[in-house]
């Protein structure tokens, strides 16, 4: 179990660290997520990619790994409206599916459990 462990955190980590960088790369296209009646929107992208940078990066420290795994839940609730945003609006807000859009509001959970099974 531990090798599966290990070979998520790197995984994870991984993929926070690359798409908190794709939101400084990209943030127009996560701004198209974020809901109407947020405000500061370009803001909010850019400081959700910092946590994901900061939180992904983290979880590869032993000692660190409870702060990020609890860091990664927060972000991902503080995130899920954006989700929800996506799949109300059946995809249309990133030009994808509606299939896509609402079957990434359970994944969220999915990565929130990763989260939680890291801190650990």
């Amino acid at each position: 179990m531990n090798y599966i462990k290990a070979i998520t955190i790197f995984i994870m980590s991984l993929f926070y660290i690359l798409v908190g960088i794709d939101h400084f790369l990209r943030p127009e296209w996560y701004v198209r997520i974020v809901p109407p009646v947020l405000p500061l929107k370009i803001e909010l992208v850019y400081l959700s990619g910092i946590f994901e940078i900061i939180f992904g990066a983290l979880l590869l420290f032993p000692s660190k790994r409870n702060v990020a795994g609890l860091g990664l839940i927060l972000l991902l609730i503080a995130v899920y409206p954006a989700n929800i945003y996506l799949a109300l609006t059946n995809g249309a807000a990133m030009d994808t599916t509606p299939m896509i859009a609402w079957g990434r509001l359970p994944f969220q959970f999915v990565f929130i459990g990763l989260a939680y099974w890291h801190s650990r």
